[in-house]
């Protein structure tokens, strides 16, 4: 199939990329490897990708059901979970991005950021993260990429040079009869990312500037891989993090978030 002419804006590389998920062969060995969880299955279903699908293709294509594509890195390395929450749609929804747009070291920040929040008994929003984070993109790079804003370090980088995962996506449908689990959040790759430049403090509303005031004053760069692959193990995060938790009378006006 010609995809040019079906995403003109794509560039070559992109409109290239297909996966070698194209068999359910290897969708079991993902399973089978527990990459891929049960839990991850309970409420999307994982199906094989077309041959020739690229990774920019959307449902205008494929009309029968909505879907979006994931990298297998996701579940492997960055032990990303499905159905995605609240607020990591909330995320691509704000940057008008799809899951698979993101680059890995990009999802990793993302995930590591939820779980140090998680950690520290504090909401995690967008502007707390525009804080410490923006959201650019390079000409010749195919994925949009987080950077770290200067004198404002608070993650490590997952990995300095992250390879093998092109090519290796995964197609996420929501179960039949239950298409609502795909709505809220970009599915397709956009053309149009919305860029994010870094928050100032005077900008932030009172309580996410004592939120961004209080992390960084801890004047810690968290390690990103030791909190995704410590995540299921509570005493030693917070050994780890080794401060106590968040003071509650600092955080009376934020809502309980799912994380």
């Amino acid at each position: 199939m010609d995809y040019s002419s079906a995403y003109p804006w794509a560039k070559k590389k992109l409109l290239k990329e297909t996966s070698i998920f194209t068999t359910y062969l290897k969708i079991r060995e993902l399973r089978e490897s527990k990459a891929l969880r049960k839990k991850d299955e309970n409420l999307v279903k994982v199906v094989v990708c077309r041959e020739d699908e690229s990774i920019c293709s959307d449902e205008s294509l494929d009309p029968d059901r909505p879907f979006y594509f994931f990298y297998a890195t996701f579940f492997t390395k960055v032990l990303l979970r499905l159905p995605l929450s609240i607020y990591e749609k909330e995320l691509l929804t704000e940057l008008n991005v799809a899951s698979a747009q993101l680059h890995p070291n990009n999802w990793a920040f993302i995930r590591g950021f939820i779980i140090l929040c998680s950690q520290l008994g504090i909401l995690p929003t967008m502007e707390v993260f525009f804080y410490f984070f923006e959201f650019k993109q390079s000409s010749w790079q195919l994925w949009a990429s987080f950077n770290g804003v200067s004198g404002r370090g608070l993650l490590t980088l997952f990995q300095s040079s992250y390879k093998k995962f092109k090519g290796q996506f995964i197609k996420v449908h929501a179960l039949v009869g239950d298409s609502s689990l795909l709505d809220g959040f970009p599915l397709y790759w956009s053309s149009h990312p919305r860029f994010q430049s870094a928050r100032q403090l005077e900008d932030l509303f009172p309580r996410e500037r004592g939120i961004c005031e209080f992390m960084e004053n801890l004047k810690v760069v968290f390690d990103t891989p030791t909190l995704l692959t410590k995540e299921y193990l509570p005493s030693f995060l917070k050994a780890y993090i080794g401060i106590p938790f968040f003071q509650p009378q600092l955080l009376k006006d934020l809502s309980i978030h799912e994380f």
